[in-house]
């Protein structure tokens, strides 16, 4: 089958809830197209009947039926267009909400692999463009084309041989339309990447602004944004350059057409074989009939339009998500976590991040990763929670493999914070009680708050809890930001603790106390702790040293720090920057 026509079915597949609505607009539509060969059709009896025969009847009655005429007219088209696009907003809108569905249901390595600013684009653009193929073109193909039904049928009754000869130019018209849609549907995709890049450079330039500002990249990032938006107008109007010579081409042929029946319409008048009446609503149905047929040519702009946006719309709710391989739960969770020759190599990687690490995290264990950066410690805890999947070996949660375990089960028992902490637009105690957490008292978050050292500055902000804390947190400090994911994933209260380098943004003091507090937070828990600050992790039961890869290493502190090698180096390194700051 036709690809047009698959897309074009899915699409209208998701107008199908609304059928009411939208056959109400079918409706009006087909209202507003029979009263088109109505009007050319008033002609006749008014100038015959009026002009020529002087019919008292008629000149009385014709001003009331045009009258009449026209609001049928006014009143289809208002309801035809509100109910048509009613049914296109709501189609738009669960095209979104479909795709925000999806979106936050991939795999991790679907976002390494994709633009943030395609993706909003797709939401913000593409989306937007289906209109033009769920409402737009509907609305001209059925309103249009049975006006010109309407109309061509007036022509036959008037003069056979004269609509005859306007039927000649279908096919020809038809072969210049097919031959502009596939420059139209080309240059609608081109539209659409670059109207991707554009939302690309401007997400980034939001988020390095500093940067920019810091090393005087205004110039570069000006010529950068103005290649893009460039490139976009380009491909605009090759776009347009395309659907613009529609009209006019199919207008001269148009032309010709009229030529030979103006020419056969006055030989049939000078011999009384048409009358003064006919001949005119003849060519006001004529006139009438270039309308719609302009329109019914200019429809292919629509559609490719619609349909180019649908390829990229739906190849996103076709992306497969998160795999569910697991149906497992767990039940009566003690923490125990055991790695079995796991091996991972990013898609794109020539090298493995991991390879072959084996590992035994007894229930209540604190375990400290520390490595070079690039080392794969990220990775190992990001394999934990199937942030991304093995390619070898297995990850056993309570002995029992983690892709047996349904996500939700494995993920409500892992409280993890990573260095890149993620705060929402919201206020604080929402940003602490997130997600399956809302419904946590407020003794139950001032305690993680609390056992974060979060309530210092917490009770200093003007609002308390209460407080928004903007965009990213980015009314906060670093450190304080830092509290806050600490303070989530201790309300979490999970029996898997993972900390990626949660304490890199705290102040010394900061981090004494929360070192303390996390003491006090471990106990009872497993907890997977990677640090760059080896003071941190100096109390850990045990520390692995992973280098490229691989373990090298692996111990108490004092352990390790007799065996003089990986592990007595870096601290050997960082003992040397302490002084030298110190200094």
């Amino acid at each position: 089958m036709n690809t047009d026509i698959i897309l074009y079915r899915r699409l209208l597949s998701h107008v199908v809830p609304y059928w009411r609505v939208f056959l109400l607009s079918i409706i009006s539509m087909i209202v507003l197209a029979a009263t088109d060969p109505a009007i050319p059709a008033l002609m006749q009896p008014l100038l015959n009947g009026a002009f020529i025969d002087k019919d008292p009847n008629t000149i009385v009655l014709m001003p009331f039926l045009f009258v009449g005429l026209f609001a049928i007219r006014g009143i289809a088209a208002y309801v035809s267009g509100l109910s048509l696009d009613w049914v296109a907003y709501k189609v738009i809108m669960d095209l979104r909400q479909a795709m925000f569905a999806r979106l936050i249901d991939y795999p991790t390595s679907f976002y390494d692999g994709n633009r943030s600013g395609n993706l909003m684009s797709r939401f913000t653009f593409d989306v937007t463009q289906i209109k033009e193929a769920s409402t737009n073109a509907i609305s001209t193909i059925v309103r249009d084309s049975l006006s010109v039904m309407g109309l061509l049928g007036w022509m036959f009754y008037i003069d056979w041989k004269l609509a005859l000869i306007c039927l000649l130019g279908a096919p020809i018209i038809a072969i210049i339309v097919t031959i502009i849609k596939r420059r139209l549907r080309k240059m609608s995709r081109k539209v659409q990447d670059a109207m991707g890049d554009i939302h690309h450079v401007l997400a980034e330039c939001f988020d390095a602004q500093k940067v920019i500002k810091l090393y005087g990249g205004q110039k570069v990032e000006k010529q950068r944004f103005f290649n893009i938006i460039n490139a976009h107008r380009r491909f605009a109007m090759k776009f347009v350059s395309a659907s613009v010579a529609t009209g006019p081409a199919i207008q001269v042929f148009t032309a010709f057409l009229l030529a030979i029946i103006i020419y056969v319409a006055t030989q049939q008048a000078s011999s009384d074989a048409l009358l003064v009446g006919d001949f005119v609503s003849f060519f006001a149905a004529i006139a009438m009939i270039l309308g719609p047929l302009k329109r019914l040519a200019g429809v292919n702009e629509h559609i490719q339009k619609g349909l180019a946006a649908c390829e990229s719309v739906f190849k996103l709710l076709d992306t497969d998500i998160e795999p569910q391989s697991g149906d497992k739960v767990l039940t009566e969770v003690k923490g125990k976590l055991e790695f079995k020759n796991v091996s991972y190599r990013y898609a794109e990687a020539g090298t493995e991040a991991l390879d072959s690490i084996s590992l035994i995290i007894k229930p209540g264990e604190t375990v400290a990763l520390v490595g070079e950066s690039g080392s794969g410690k990220t990775t190992l805890a990001n394999l934990i929670p199937r942030f991304y999947e093995l390619n070898e070996g297995a990850i056993l949660y309570d002995d029992v493999d983690i892709r047996e375990l349904s996500l939700l089960s494995l993920r409500k028992n892992i409280a993890y914070v990573s260095q890149d902490v993620v705060l929402f637009n919201d206020t604080v105690r929402n940003n602490i009680a997130y997600g399956d957490l809302n419904d946590a008292t407020d003794d139950a978050i001032w305690a993680a708050a609390e056992a974060a050292c979060a309530t210092e500055f917490i009770n200093e902000l003007p609002e308390k809890m209460d407080t928004i804390v903007g965009e990213d947190g980015t009314r906060l400090s670093g450190g304080q930001r830092q509290r806050l994911a600490i303070a989530r994933a201790l309300l979490k209260d999970a029996r898997l603790l993972i900390l990626d380098e949660a304490t890199s943004s705290l102040d010394t003091r900061s981090e004494r106390h929360i070192q303390s507090a996390l003491e006090n937070v471990k106990k009872g828990r497993t907890s997977l702790i990677i640090a760059h600050r080896l003071s941190t992790i100096e109390n850990a039961d045990h520390i692995i040293v992973l280098d490229k890869g691989h373990i090298v290493e692996e111990g108490t502190h004092d352990d390790l720090l007799k065996l003089q090698n990986h592990y007595a180096r870096l601290h050997q390194v960082q003992f040397r920057e302490k002084e030298v700051i110190s200094s």
